[in-house]
């Protein structure tokens, strides 16, 4: 899951959607000099990318993406999952994509002191592109592959994700709504997050 599944997965508590927002940037047992609910967030991250991994419905996502990205193909299954969530907003949740994007970025800036450096570096332009509301296009989608090729290891292979994209879209949909059900419960059950929204 990419940032927007994250967050959302969270709940309505704050802190726990900071720690949650920030958990691939924190490794190992440094989780343990945050704040008790961020120390959630950040474990609650680990749990849903290790349920991510071991979906059937991500893992028939992950071989369409495979052929040019190999072991990157979970990257691009995440961004492209944020598409399918930005764009069936409203079957999760009340509050409009852009108030709840626009809550969020407050957040960032609230918790700033909080973020790990690199996180801090880039939250600045997370904000100003609105990152996170672009991954309701599909161009958005090309855009955000395209940037991450250049300041991360991800292949620059824009135009085949965007191409199978295209090519798939309606089984992605599908899968993606047959996942996102799959962890909405398990994360309900299992980490008693309360979804208020839905």
């Amino acid at each position: 899951m990419n940032f927007l599944a994250h967050i959302y997965l969270s709940g309505d508590n704050e802190e726990v959607k900071i720690g949650n927002f920030i958990g691939d940037y924190v490794k190992g047992s440094g989780y343990h000099i945050y704040p008790e609910k961020i120390k959630e967030g950040i474990l609650l991250h680990r749990f849903i990318d290790s349920f991510t991994d071991k979906n059937t419905h991500t893992l028939d996502t992950k071989l369409l993406f495979a052929p040019k990205y190999r072991k990157y193909a979970g990257v691009v299954m995440d961004i492209v999952y944020d598409h399918f969530l930005a764009i069936s907003w409203s079957k999760y949740s009340f509050i409009e994509l852009k108030d709840y994007i626009d809550d969020f970025h407050n957040l960032l800036l609230k918790y700033n002191d909080m973020l790990p450096a690199e996180v801090q570096v880039f939250v600045p332009k997370l904000i100003s592109n609105n990152r996170l509301y672009s991954y309701k296009d599909v161009e958005g989608i090309r855009s955000v592959l395209s940037t991450m090729s250049k300041y991360t290891s991800l292949p620059d292979h824009s135009d085949f994700a965007i191409e199978v994209m295209k090519e798939n879209y309606e089984f992605l949909k599908q899968n993606f709504k047959l996942f996102f059900s799959d962890i909405i419960y398990y994360i309900k059950t299992v980490h008693k997050i309360d979804f208020k929204e839905i």
